[in-house]
């Protein structure tokens, strides 16, 4: 390649060569990725060849650029453009002299299809033989390119005028997925490999170059003389030499033999310094005898210094590799440092380039872990990632983990073991906090996606853990190292060609774990590769003296699995595992000081173990001759004797400290002692400490009970750094004078590592309280005093002390981080108020300015970094604002003036330091970057305002990228979207040189702008709308607002807002910047996400598209479909409005009398039919064909019903998992159709009615039925779908009854329709035939009428119907022998009417019959309550006739008397509502003449009686009123203040059931003959020892609380003998019982009351405690629960009144409260004010009541009943009798109040059900109620 420099710009010339390989002699296209190239000329095998280039990211346009709303269209075509481009930019035709011939065959073992296939999951399936492919001759492929301005894939850096000083070099970069293509056209695959021979043509030096002014060229030449052009590229340099022809260039000549992907190779070319790393003397040659890989690092002039520093140790990492796995698998490595890189690192082939900031001198220390880290994964990452590559997407872990793996074992060679532990146990504290239900799994075999890159970087912090705890798995296998045996195995089998394409899977891995350990590793597979979450183990050890062993008690649970477990979604998709299973080794520490492993085999959530104990006395006695020989050598070993600490077993940490051994020391440090108490505990312990998975094989947070002391105990003498973190996190939860001078001995103890003692600094602050008296905080000042100059007075109050530090010496290590650790500890100290007390702020801004680093051979700038960012910390209040944390628009927190004069001060000295920084930069100049975070937290604080003025020099381009970054972040968390902020960011976005930047600003205008949404800088309208609404009344638009997620609100308000959404910058320039070709990849998606925030898009028209399809031939015969369904129209248009079963054939004979109706009825003649047979009407059916859903016959009632009813099925959520047909793959259910030879579903069933595949409603649930019975026929009891079943089947039959119900209703009102052909059914008589009659009659004889509307047919006419029926004719008229004569009553009865549809074509509106039936029924309901009581008193009870529950089946009607036309034939009874409230003398009258529901017949037939007198007859339903009732739901009543005498009672007639039988409004029969008789006050009283009727919703409640419980998963399954460990449980407990049972049981519908159920709960609690001794685990957990139980109980039996009642009541209480006559009650009686100061003498006080406090206790819900309410109300009436007396002025005043209070409660006690109906529930159906039609 040549690479030239333009003015204006930078080009490349390159000329590629690839050989193609045919393998079919049909080859004549060859398809090439390249992007941004200008292709000049193609030939194929040196013949020209014909090509097309198109390059659709580079030609993207939208209709209107300027329409910032078409970002949609720019989306959609940028994806199209991406799609254009995999398969390939640039196409060649093989030109036709080309001719193809074959070579011979190979194995079909391709790159391709190795990686598009992915391998099975099944361990053990072997893969189809490959078969041989027919190669043919080579293709030599020739292009001639050319690059200008390349924008991705290729970084030139130049120096500018900002940046005069920066060094010109160009480097490939990954700024791109497709990176790769964008220098060379190639096959841009990750596994599409070949070998490489690269040649490039570069200037020699830099004086070559055009530079930008003459100083620049002075600098150049001088530059250019002492550092040539040098070109690093992927592979072996063969050779360097001058070019032939221009001596001014010079050519570099590299080979790469190894088969490798154009993505994994990278070059650079400039002026780099060369390094080379020397060989490692000690090991110049390893066991094979080859000599070590060739090693070198390059860097940019300036930079030597750091270059060596910075890669010195190298060389041990490639010694350690090569020695551990194998030989280096390429022949050298070069590191290549490089600016701009907009990734820390680029791995390829032998090659890393490296960013900038990685350097650092020797002066340096914090940046040295991050660097070495990097480092050493870049060379690990050539032996897994580079050599060996992941077969599918899904394998990314295993190549990341693997590199990040061995990378660590290289680590904790460099740093040691301690370091090493220390960060996976942090490494596993972060993944436990996100492994919690949000992430996926780090294998996702299903997925043939690269990873998100969003789960990235937790795929590689998890998965080098998961390979971590599967080596320790496989190394207790006792035949097996480890991973140590099969990693070299791996890297073995790549470099020998064993492995296929060097590309490895996770089964082929897991397979070879298989084989060298022996160990099935299918179930560490599944539950941590496979699968999401991570366990939380709970322990609790107690020692059984008798059994002499230690008990623990082990519980597991699974937040990821919890947090999915009522998502089938989240389930398939998280793949959370509910059970994690393996071994534990937990470490008993044994008092006389030896440890002993021990085993634990987790198979189950919940087990108690028994681990023997090993010590054979019961307690230690601290006299024996082993005790008294380790407290010899501990104390030799605190004098200093080497030998002897070593000859220790365990180590005390503690010994040899002078502090602790002075008394006057001890004294000075307030060291706190143990108690006697505790120290006889300490004494008689067993064990010293127990330490659980010592050796860290499971990513689980545990959580372990025991003593305090045990725990410094492990704290002092365990080796361990992770069992010292441990137990520093565990005791810094329970603070305590002890805890603290524990943690300040820890800081103190040099022995510890040093990260320990940052932890114990760290753990200070939890003992750092006014509680404590802040012993945590004198100890940490306590501990910093060490690095100060000492005070004069030894006793000085380090509260307020001054503390000059000491020069600073870093030379220590350890100290350097201690003294950084107290530093952050000090400032997170608080007030209760969340403030820092002001020693601390001046604590720190003395050790500002008090900073002396002249002596310290190491730099400072870290150092004050911590300074400065401890006191930001501390200068804000960890108690965020009143009104919301951070915003802005509240007012800032309350500064005293002593706060303000420290605020002031600290700003000073930070701003002091920033200025330093600018004169003499520090390192990276992190000094002014953490200055600029401290005025951003301050200003999120609202302690300083938000001014950007001073940080936005530091943005412009000139300074440091990382300065540069910070400064974005401040202005970003300002008012950055103002027009002049906001083109300006614009601008960067699209033009600035750095590319990190570009980036790093377009992400930043996103995400800022919820962060300032979320701090309350730019308001949402979710406030505002909700309060408008709710003043307007809106209720409608309420709703709908809430029902919008936050997120669509934000949006909303982002759009709407004038300086975000509508602004005219963002419109102007956000478009033109995206489509620009030169834009980069990521800044566009930027934008475009920007976009959808801001700008709501156009709409597309959705494309056209045309189908030719050929012509149809003339002779062709249509479809005989009309023809077919010409026949059955006039049938099933007749047959619509009767029952599905009957015949279509009795409809066709009309009777002709059917015309005949009475001269008084007002039925339209014209809609009748004008003759006798139905030709004419069958013949106008003809003409309206027969919609495809009813061609079985189903009725446009049935119809309308069953997709309700499907509706709302698929509309439950529970019904997932039965909205389409069982797959067997996808649903894992293999042999399904073995089990079920008839499956059915939800869109089956659709698809079924739709296509009218069902004759009726019956058939549709008869499907439903067979979908449940399968459901439950192949999932267990139990288990998710066939409890989902279980809920799904009773919902069902809950809607259908009401279904089944309202239809029977309906088919008995349309039976008019086509009646019968007796003429004699239809007499009807004259006085009842209209309503408007009967409304016009007088009060005392006035008939009600009840209109039943069904759909928009009906209207008040005079035709009543025939009865309904199910035989085609009825009974010829006749009358029963003993059937009663009403003429003997003397007044009419009331008559129900009902008015049929004026003509015999279906209702139109029968889209909604469910709703507006079901409420004209209701109504029907209400009044038939009404009338039906003064039917009753007209008759005996009838004799009972049995009712049918079998749907569809109507009883048979009574024969209608001549004498009896008073009274209507059809009558209609659904269901009994509430009785109301009435006199005694009414009760009576019920008691006697009111049969039970149950009783009586379709059509009861009259009984000799003795008949009451006419105003016995006309009780009234509502009382105390002279004026007639108005008109409700059609029925007109009269009403009268007269009151009947009481009849005689007759004689009981006997009958099969009680007279008290009700029908309840669900429709299910209910014996209420164990009610109470209602008493003479109107008032029902519930009896002592009636039983609570059970409440499903509560019961199920309480079990679900119970269940969530941490202490319930022992409970929530049966007792296992063997599982559990208790084989003697059966035995002992008689009556088991659980919750998973109680579950099961209430499913099965076994518990009726809710005694039974609180019965079996405390079965479980009295069953634990009489198995477990006291104080245990499980009594400790039932003791838990049984608290929760009886909580949750008194919640579940409150009883309170409805909405709808309360509401009523309030009324009423208003309404009183109005009345004149009131106001003596409304207030309590104040004795001294009214001047009866003997009142509560004669009214005690806890019975007085008053109207204002009756009222207060209704709004309080004092009152469960309407009764308790008019109980207290008679009591204030009986009060105010008492006292006045019944014939004072009051005393009338309170009985006429009782008259009137009473009127009023009379219609909310009686109507108060049918209200509730109505009216209670919105927007859901009414139950089901039970019909009878008589």
């Amino acid at each position: 390649m040549q690479r030239e420099h333009i003015r204006r710009g930078f080009s490349i010339y390159g000329y590629t060569e690839i050989t193609v390989v045919p393998t079919s002699k049909d080859l004549k296209t060859i398809h090439l990725h390249a992007r941004q190239c200008v292709i000049h000329s193609v030939s194929v095998a040196s013949h020209p060849a014909d090509f097309a280039h198109s390059d659709s990211l580079a030609s993207l346009s939208v209709s209107n650029v300027q329409d910032v709303h078409n970002h949609p269209e720019l989306k959609r075509k940028l994806y199209s453009a991406l799609q254009e481009g995999d398969e390939g930019e640039l196409s060649i035709a093989i030109p036709t002299e080309v001719s193809l011939r074959q070579s011979g065959h190979r194995t079909a073992t391709g790159i391709v299809s190795e990686a598009a296939t992915p391998e099975p999951q099944t361990p053990g399936h072997t893969a189809p033989h490959a078969l041989p492919v027919p190669e043919f001759t080579p293709i030599l492929v020739s292009i001639s390119y050319s690059l200008k301005n390349p924008a991705d894939g290729i970084q030139f850096v130049q120096p500018t005028e900002s940046y005069q000083t920066r060094i010109p070099h160009v480097f490939t970069t990954p700024s791109s997925p497709d990176a790769a293509r964008c220098w060379v056209p190639c096959v841009d695959s990750l596994w599409e490999k070949c070998t490489w021979d690269f040649e490039f043509v570069v200037p020699r030096s830099l004086e070559q170059y055009d530079v930008l002014s003459d100083e620049d060229d002075e600098e150049e030449d001088v530059t250019g003389g002492e550092y040539p052009t040098v070109v690093i590229c992927s592979g072996e340099l063969v050779e360097q030499v001058a070019h032939p022809y221009n001596s001014s260039k010079t050519i570099f000549v590299f080979s790469q033999p190894i088969l490798t992907s154009a993505q994994q190779v990278a070059w650079a070319a400039g002026p780099f310094h060369s390094h080379p790393i020397p060989a490692d003397l000690s090991a110049a040659e390893d066991a094979s005898g080859t000599t070590q890989p060739i090693m070198h690092a390059f860097c940019l002039p300036g930079h030597e210094s750091l270059l060596t520093n910075t890669v010195s140790f190298m060389r041990s990492a490639m010694s350690f590799y090569v020695n551990e796995y194998g030989s280096y698998p390429f022949g050298s490595h070069k590191l290549v440092f490089v600016e701009e890189l907009p990734a820390p690192r680029f791995d390829a082939a032998t090659l890393s380039l490296v960013t900038v900031d990685l350097l650092y001198g020797e002066d340096i220390i914090d940046q040295v872990y991050e660097t070495r880290h990097s480092l050493g994964h870049a060379l690990a990452s050539q032996w897994i990632g580079i050599n060996i590559q992941q077969k599918m997407y899904s394998d990314t872990w295993l190549v990341n983990g693997l590199g990040l793996y061995i990378t660590g074992l290289f680590l904790r060679k460099l740093f040691g073991t301690n370091e090493y532990r220390y960060r996976l146990k942090k490494d596993m504290e972060r993944v436990l906090k996100l492994d919690n239900g949000s992430a996926p799994p780090i294998c996702q075999p299903q997925s043939l996606e690269p990873p998100d890159p969003a789960n990235v970087s937790f795929i590689n912090l998890k998965a080098p853990l998961v390979l971590h705890i599967l080596d320790r798995r496989l190394g207790k296998s006792g035949t097996s190292l480890g991973l140590s045996r099969v990693l070299p195995k791996l890297f073995l089998s790549a470099i020998s060609g064993e492995m296929a394409n060097n590309l490895i899977s996770t089964h082929s891995f897991l397979r070879m774990c298989r084989k060298v350990s022996g160990i099935d590793p299918r179930s560490f597979a599944e539950q941590w590769i496979y699968g999401s979450g991570c366990p939380t183990f709970g322990f609790s050890a107690s020692f059984n003296r008798k059994k002499m062993a230690v008990e623990i008690t082990m519980r597991q649970d699974t937040p990821a699995y919890k947090a999915h477990e009522n998502s089938e979604m989240g389930k398939v998709l998280m793949k959370p595992v509910s059970f994690f299973e393996g071994q534990m080794t937990i470490r008993i520490h044994e008092a006389d000081g030896t440890p002993y492993e021990h085993v634990l085999d987790i198979r189950s959530p919940f087990k108690r173990y028994e681990v023997p104990f090993n010590t054979k006395y019961k307690r230690v006695r601290r006299n024996t001759k082993r005790y008294l020989a380790r407290q010899a050598a501990a104390q030799a070993a605190a004098e200093g004797d080497a030998d002897a600490a070593a000859a220790m077993d365990m180590v005390d940490m503690g010994f040899g400290l002078e502090v602790w051994e002075k008394e006057q020391e001890r004294e000075n440090w307030k060291v706190a002692d143990w108690t006697e108490e505790d120290e006889q505990n300490m004494a008689g312990q067993t064990y010293e400490w127990i330490r659980i998975d010592a050796d860290f094989e499971w990513i689980a947070a545990i959580a372990f009970d025991q003593k305090d002391y045990m725990w410094v105990s492990q704290l002092q003498r365990d080796r361990d750094v992770v069992a010292q973190y441990e137990a520093i996190m565990v005791l810094s939860k329970t603070p305590n004078p002890i805890v603290s001078s524990t943690f300040a001995k820890t800081v103190l103890v040099t022995n510890y590592y040093y990260r320990i003692r940052c932890e114990a600094a760290a753990a200070l602050v939890t003992c750092a309280s006014q509680r404590l008296d802040w012993i945590g905080l004198f100890h940490l000042f306590k501990l910093f005093l060490r690095y100060c100059y000492d005070p004069d007075d030894q006793k000085v109050d380090l509260f307020s002390h001054t503390y000059v530090p000491r020069p600073n010496d870093f030379s220590d290590i350890s100290e350097y981080f201690v003294r950084k650790a107290i530093i952050s500890a000090i400032s997170r100290v608080r007030f209760e108020n969340g403030k820092t007390p002001p020693a601390i702020r001046r604590f720190l801004i003395d050790q500002l300015r008090f900073n002396d680093n002249t002596t310290n051979p190491y730099a400072d700038a870290f150092y004050i970094c911590h300074i400065i960012s401890s006191l930001g910390c501390a200068t804000v209040s960890s108690h965020p604002p009143e009104r919301g944390e951070f915003t802005a628009s509240d007012a800032g927190p309350v500064q005293d003036q002593e706060d303000q004069d420290l605020l002031t001060k600290a700003i000073a000295e930070v701003d002091r330091y920033r200025s330093m920084d600018r004169l003499i930069p520090t390192y990276h100049n992190v000094v002014t970057i953490a200055v600029i975070e401290f005025h951003l937290l301050l200003s999120l604080a609202s302690l300083v305002p938000h001014d950007p003025r001073p940080f936005f020099p530091l943005t412009r381009e000139g300074n440091y990228i990382s300065v540069r970054l910070a400064a974005f972040d401040y202005l970003f968390l300002g008012k950055w979207y103002a027009p002049r902020i906001m083109r300006y960011i614009l601008t960067v976005m699209a033009n600035d040189p750095s590319r990190i930047v570009r980036r790093h600003v377009a992400r930043n205008a996103c995400q800022s702008l919820a962060l300032l949404v979320s701090m309350g800088d730019m308001k949402t309208s979710k406030e505002a709308d909700a309060l408008m609404i709710e003043e307007d009344g809106n209720g409608g638009e309420k709703v709908k607002e809430n029902k919008k997620s936050e997120m669509d609100l934000m949006i909303k308000a982002l759009r709407k807002d004038r300086e975000v959404g509508k602004n005219e910058v963002i419109r102007e320039l956000l478009m033109p910047i995206a489509i620009a070709p030169d834009t980069d990849c990521e800044v566009r998606w930027c934008l475009l996400k920007l976009a959808d925030l801001l700008i709501r898009g156009s709409e597309e028209a959705p494309p056209k598209v045309t189908i030719h399809l050929p012509p149809t031939p003339v002779a062709e015969v249509p479809p005989p479909i009309p023809t077919v369904k010409l026949p059955s129209k006039p049938p099933r248009a007749i047959k619509s409005g009767g029952p599905s079963v009957k015949s279509p054939l009795p409809p066709f004979t009309l009777p002709s009398k059917l015309k005949l109706v009475p001269s008084s009825s007002q039925v339209d003649v014209s809609t009748a039919p004008t003759s006798g047979t139905p030709k004419t009407t069958s013949e106008k059916k003809t003409a309206k064909p027969v919609p495809r859903a009813q061609a079985s016959g189903m009725s446009v009632n049935d119809l309308h019903a069953c997709r309700n009813a499907l509706k709302k099925l698929q509309e439950h959520k529970k019904a997932l998992v039965f909205l389409q047909p069982v797959d067997p793959v996808r649903d894992r259910a293999p042999n399904y159709f073995d089990v079920i030879k008839s499956p059915m579903d939800l869109k089956t069933m659709s698809a079924k009615l739709e296509q009218g595949q069902y004759k009726d409603r019956f058939a549709f649930a008869a499907d439903f039925k067979l979908m449940i019975n399968n459901a439950k026929t192949y999932n267990m009891p139990g288990s998710i779908v066939h409890n989902d079943a279980i809920t799904l089947d009773v919902h069902f039959d809950k809607h259908w009854v009401r279904i089944n119900k309202t239809l029977e209703v309906k088919e008995s009102q349309a039976q008019p329709v086509a009646p019968p052909p007796p003429p004699p059914s239809m007499q009807i008589p004259a006085q009842s035939a209209t309503p408007r009659a009967s409304a016009s009659a007088p009060a005392t004889t006035v008939v009600p009428s009840i209109k039943l509307k069904i759909g928009g047919g009906a209207s008040a006419n005079g035709v009543v119907p025939s009865p309904s029926t199910s035989k085609p004719a009825p009974k010829p008229k006749g009358r029963k022998p003993k059937e009663p004569k009403l003429s003997d009553v003397p007044p009419p009865a009331p008559i129900v009417t009902h008015a049929p549809p004026p003509a015999p074509s279906p209702s139109p509106a029968l889209e909604d019959i469910d709703d507006y039936l079901l409420g004209e029924v209701i109504a029907i309901e209400r009044e038939q309550e009404k009338k039906g009581k003064d039917h009753e008193r007209r008759h005996h009870q009838p004799t009972p006739t049995p009712v049918k529950e079998k749907e569809r089946e109507r009883p048979v009607p009574p024969p209608v008397t001549e004498k009896g036309k008073e009274r209507q034939i059809p009558k209609l009874i659904i269901g009994k509502r509430k009785k109301e409230e009435v006199d005694p003398t009414e009760d009576e009258i019920l008691a006697l003449a009111t049969p039970a529901k149950k009783e009586r017949p379709s059509a009861p037939p009259p009984a000799p009686s003795s008949v009451p007198t006419p105003a016995a007859v006309q009780i009234p339903s509502t009382r105390h009123t002279d004026s007639p009732a108005p008109p409700r739901n059609g029925v007109t009543t009269s009403r009268t203040k007269e009151r009947p005498p009481k009849p005689s009672p007759p004689a009981p007639v006997p009958g099969p059931t009680s007279v008290h039988a009700r029908v309840s409004i669900k429709g299910k029969e209910k014996d209420d003959s164990s009610r109470p008789v209602t008493p003479a006050n109107g008032k029902t009283k519930k009896s002592a020892a009636q039983s609570t009727p059970l409440n499903d919703k509560k019961c199920r409640e309480i079990l679900r609380t119970l269940g969530k419980q941490p202490e319930a998963p022992i409970f929530m399954r049966p007792v296992d003998p063997v599982l559990d460990g208790c084989p003697t449980y059966y035995e002992e407990i008689k009556e088991p019982m659980d919750l998973g049972t109680m579950n099961s049981k209430l499913n099965e519908g076994k518990y009726l009351t809710m005694e039974e159920f609180a019965k079996d709960i405390e079965l479980i609690f009295a069953n634990c405690r009489t198995f477990n001794p006291p104080m245990t685990y499980p009594v400790q957990c039932a003791d838990a629960l049984e608290r929760l139980f009886k909580k949750e109980w008194v919640k579940a039996l409150e009883r309170k009144l409805s909405y709808n009642e309360k509401t009523a009541l309030r009324k009423m209480m208003n309404q009183i409260f109005s009345e004149p006559l009131s106001w003596v009650f409304r207030d309590p009686v104040d004795p001294v004010a009214l001047g009866i100061p003997t009142y509560f003498d004669v009214i005690p006080r806890k019975d007085a009541r008053d109207l204002k406090t009756i009222m207060q206790r209704l709004t309080q819900d004092k009152y469960d009943s309407i009764e308790a309410l008019e109980a207290d109300l008679d009591l204030m009436i009986h009060n105010a009798i008492l006292f006045n007396g019944a014939d004072s002025e009051v005393g009338n005043w309170a009985v006429q109040l009782r008259s009137k209070y009473r009127e009023l409660l009379a219609p909310i006690k009686g109507h108060g059900n049918v209200a509730k109906r109505k009216g209670g529930e919105a927007g859901k159906p009414p139950p089901a109620k039970k019909v009878k039609l008589s």
